[in-house]
């Protein structure tokens, strides 16, 4: 009764329009960012720590640009509940979707690479639209079991297969024989248990996950990074695709891991603002 409630409230929510869940990201921005300050010490942290070489004052400005984009991702993501395919299409363009279909064409899946930039959420509706093969969402469920149902009911909406991080190998062994794309969110943090594999990320030791190079390499998967940036107009959105990888059993082991990881590096010092820097990404340390 309670999930079926919120479900309710989050889809009336949904219903209003753009311009008026942009009136309430303005006020969300004031209110996070001056008066709760929510998690502002974390932010500021990340951004001195990965962007040692910058001064107070660019820090300040990209964190503020930062608390004034996060909203937006927040009311989008409920808009998601009811958003139609007209409203979808016309605000989030594919740049260059035969980068994928090239390798569908070819009898091969494709290992999705992305990250918590832009807005990845709003871009599971979109990349399910994108082709007729199917679209697996690889995910981190949520500690809160309500939210996570009512998540994934949402992400489903167009086509999208939900898929538990621990059961993803699973169901690309099941497939393996015809061409799909998965995506990974491949910036999350890892519990130790999970990984044991730091690396350098925005000059900072960093625990990452290896499994989108050990399922890539068991089944012969195109890498391909989906880069999901915010073109210039608020609410809306691209996503351009770029082969990391053709071949993943030809690399060195970890070093399909370095490569897409640098390319999320890249991404986000051009326009910082657009990374998750509310993330603890660096609360793992290094166990000697």
């Amino acid at each position: 009764m309670q999930r079926k409630a919120l479900y309710i409230i989050l889809y009336l929510f949904s219903l209003l329009p753009f311009w008026v869940l942009y009136r309430i990201s303005d006020f969300f921005y004031l209110l996070l960012y001056y008066v709760v300050g929510y998690r502002k010490k974390v932010v500021y942290d990340n951004l001195k720590n990965s962007f040692p070489e910058k001064s107070e004052e660019e820090i300040k400005s990209i964190a503020k640009r930062f608390y004034r984009f996060f909203p937006d991702i927040i009311v989008e993501a409920i808009k998601m509940t009811s958003i139609s395919k007209k409203t979808l299409l016309n605000r989030f363009e594919i740049l260059n979707k035969e980068e994928v279909t090239r390798h569908f064409n070819k009898g091969r899946s494709v290992m999705g690479v992305t990250a918590h930039y832009g807005n990845w959420e709003l871009g599971i509706h979109r990349l399910s639209l994108m082709v007729e093969e199917p679209v697996l969402i690889v995910y981190k469920p949520l500690n809160n079991k309500t939210f996570d149902t009512i998540y994934n009911q949402i992400r489903r909406r167009f086509g999208a297969v939900m898929v538990p991080m621990k059961q993803i190998l699973r169901h690309e062994m099941r497939m393996r024989n015809k061409p799909h794309i998965s995506i990974f969110v491949a910036d999350q943090t890892p519990v130790h248990q999970d990984s044991d594999y730091f690396l350098d990320f925005l000059n900072q030791e960093t625990l990452v996950y290896t499994g989108t190079e050990r399922i890539a390499k068991a089944t012969d998967s195109a890498v391909v990074f989906c880069e999901i940036g915010r073109k210039k107009t608020r609410g809306h959105y691209y996503c351009k695709f770029t082969t990391l990888i053709e071949n993943p059993k030809e690399y060195a082991q970890h070093e399909i891991t370095h490569i897409h990881n640098k390319f999320t590096e890249d991404i986000i010092k051009e326009n910082p603002e657009y990374w998750l820097w509310t993330h603890r990404r660096w609360k793992r340390k290094r166990r000697y």
